[in-house]
């Protein structure tokens, strides 16, 4: 289980969404294991946790880092929106 804080941001990519970035040293150790988890295209599949709400998703890869795409549900469920600090709970695989 990665625990970790971060501002939820912005971002236009190939799909509009809402994003946490994971700090460097957990998106490295992901990155470690990145192999035995992926399905393709270096996406990480994760189970997430933002307060009350678990979902599942996949991860991204962007800059060294990865991203946890937060869905319009979980944005609704925990009234969040961009700039907001958050607590993510999430486990690889």
């Amino acid at each position: 289980m990665i625990e970790f804080k971060g501002e939820i941001f912005y971002w236009r990519g190939p799909a509009p969404y809402l994003f946490v970035a994971i700090p460097e040293e957990p998106s490295r150790d992901i990155k470690a294991i990145s192999a035995l988890v992926t399905y393709g295209w270096g996406v990480i599949p994760v189970h997430v946790r933002i307060g009350k709400t678990e979902w599942k998703t996949s991860l991204f890869p962007k800059n060294g880092r990865y991203l946890v795409p937060i869905k319009i549900i979980v944005q609704k469920a925990e009234n969040l929106e961009v700039g907001d600090k958050v607590t993510i709970k999430l486990e690889v695989g």
